[in-house]
């Protein structure tokens, strides 16, 4: 199947590992011309050169989501290298785990930040572009707690939820142009952050990491961990044209988990 994003230029944020390293990848599987985006330039780099090694295009571009002041500079040289951007995916790093309640507002203005208002300030640059073209994507990665709250991830539950209400209200504004927004969530997928989680849990409960996964795949229908590629190739599907029906969704990638409808 021609997903029709052959020379569309992407820009994946947070594209150095995990989650945001699949979504680029199948990208740039698909044709799209991919702006690999994040912190760390050796990581970008190697995201990089794994879609030029499979016959993509691609350029790594070191950009911090919690300085959206330099978000202009980025762009440019986006611009200047690829094109004007047809895909955006929003993704960021997941805050620390924590409950709800006692967490220094400190804290919870700094997540905030990075997780959410520098998602908007992003695309808010970027819409321009979908606009000149007449086209555009914008998928936003989150997280099942947002239909599930997941216990210890108050502050991940919390902020990924006023990216679903952004999103939703967004997508009817920018429908009549030619631009859908659409989010997407992953259940347990088998990354390095998901690593991370199972050890502290580990670590809480006093058992071992592999008895964690054991406990957690069996809460999962399919039986198993997601792979990566797996989540990357619904955010490749979402910026088709054949999902040029879709917007204002939330779609899960969560191998039956998450129990409710």
């Amino acid at each position: 199947m021609d997903f029709g994003i052959t020379g569309r230029v992407a820009l994946v944020s947070g594209a150095g590992g995990g989650l945001g390293r699949a979504m680029a990848l199948s990208l740039g599987a698909e044709g799209a011309a991919v702006a690999v985006c994040g912190r760390t330039e050796a990581a970008l780099i190697e995201t990089a050169e794994m879609i030029k090694a499979a016959g993509g295009r691609a350029k790594a571009f070191v950009m911090d989501l919690t300085q959206p002041e330099k978000f202009d500079q980025v762009l440019a040289g986006i611009h200047q290298y690829l094109g004007p951007i047809g895909i955006l995916v929003n993704n960021s790093g997941g805050p620390p785990p924590t409950k709800a309640s006692g967490v220094a507002p400190e804290l919870w203005a700094t997540q905030f930040s990075t997780m959410v208002s520098s998602l908007i300030q992003l695309t808010d640059k970027v819409l321009p572009d979908m606009r000149s073209l007449g086209w555009g994507r914008i998928i936003t990665s989150t997280s099942s707690g947002i239909v599930t709250p997941i216990p210890n991830l108050g502050m991940s539950n919390t902020l990924r939820m006023a990216l679903v209400g952004w999103s939703k209200t967004l997508a009817s504004e920018v429908a009549s142009e030619g631009i859908t927004v659409n989010v997407i969530l992953p259940g347990r997928i088998a990354t390095k952050r998901l690593g991370q989680l199972d050890e502290a849990r580990a670590g809480r409960e006093g058992i071992s990491v592999e008895e964690v996964a054991s406990k957690s795949a069996s809460t999962i229908p399919i039986g198993r961990y997601g792979e990566p590629e797996e989540y990357g190739a619904v955010a490749a599907f979402l910026a088709s044209r054949q999902a040029s029906y879709m917007t204002g969704s939330v779609i899960r990638v969560d191998g039956g988990m998450i129990p409710s409808v």
